[in-house]
């Protein structure tokens, strides 16, 4: 089983976890961390060892969704990716975005790390559009 953690400069990843779960109830394979002014880094960096302490028990992997590349969450997430001492393995993606952290349903059951990942980023990319008109009347109702 993979885990996941969201990492984010301010509020953004705690958000973004409440919202998921007003999608899909529960998602106790997932965790937050966030980088705040008054912690700074140093205190993102214990915060960020806390939190994949907890996702690392029991997981085969923990994915790490970061809200942008080379960010202070990426840069922390990616050195403990890279440390040949982190166990379980642990993957990074950046560019988190509500329809990934609800997309990681499909994949937090893998046992591959950066299978799920790939996967994931797969299952994600069809989900950035631009708006266009629509060349039929759709109705209101889903």
């Amino acid at each position: 089983m993979i885990n996941i953690i969201l990492a984010s400069h301010g509020p953004m990843a705690k958000a973004m976890l409440d919202s998921a779960r007003m999608v899909y109830g529960d998602l106790p394979y997932c965790y937050a961390v966030t980088l705040t002014g008054e912690a700074g880094i140093e205190g993102f960096k214990q915060d960020f060892a806390r939190v994949l302490a907890q996702a690392s028990q029991h997981a085969e992997g923990v994915l790490v969704l970061c809200d942008m590349q080379s960010g202070t969450p990426w840069n922390v997430a990616s050195s403990a990716a890279f440390s040949p001492d982190t166990t379980p393995p642990v993957a990074v993606l950046g560019g988190v975005n509500l329809p990934m952290l609800l997309q990681t349903d499909e994949i937090h059951a893998l046992a591959d790390v950066n299978a799920a990942a790939s996967l994931l980023l797969a299952l994600t990319q069809p989900t950035l559009v631009v708006a266009a008109p629509a060349s039929a009347v759709q109705s209101d109702d889903f």
